[in-house]
């Protein structure tokens, strides 16, 4: 088993569907024993020479991309705890890939920390307000 891990800094600068790409390629290349065929979730990984098969819904249709699927979120959710760990006041160990509430006021007040992905939603709009960047010398929480 493997997984591959995208920064935020390389999902703003080359999108999510290609950081998305670039993880499984990651994951791929980690793997002990390569498979024979590859089965996606209605994508294929250009960069990749081997056989691949892109099922719409593939969480739906093959069991190996649902348990796959699980791994994923199992891993997205301790990594997000120990996130909150270190950035406990926007509480991502409740943001589950989706920003709540208290995380969107949180962003409001304190703007992005370094984690942050430029690009989401909701993170760009205090940035712009109070200037809350690396670059700009503010804080980097």
């Amino acid at each position: 088993m493997a997984v591959g891990v995208v920064e935020s800094e390389t999902i703003d600068r080359i999108n999510i569907l290609q950081a998305s790409k670039l993880a499984m390629l990651q994951a791929v290349n980690d793997l002990s024993v390569r498979p024979d065929v590859l089965l996606l979730d209605a994508v294929t990984i250009e960069t990749l020479e081997m056989p691949q098969i892109p099922l719409i819904q593939g969480d739906r249709r093959s069991l190996s991309i649902a348990a796959a699927s699980i791994v994923a979120k199992v891993y997205r959710d301790l990594l997000m705890e120990s996130y909150h760990e270190r950035y406990p006041v926007y509480d991502f160990k409740h943001n589950r890939g989706y920003a709540t509430d208290g995380h969107q006021a949180a962003l409001k007040t304190y703007g992005p920390c370094p984690i942050h992905r430029k690009s989401f939603e909701g993170v760009e709009e205090p940035r712009l307000l109070f200037g809350n960047s690396e670059e700009d010398g503010g804080s980097t929480r």
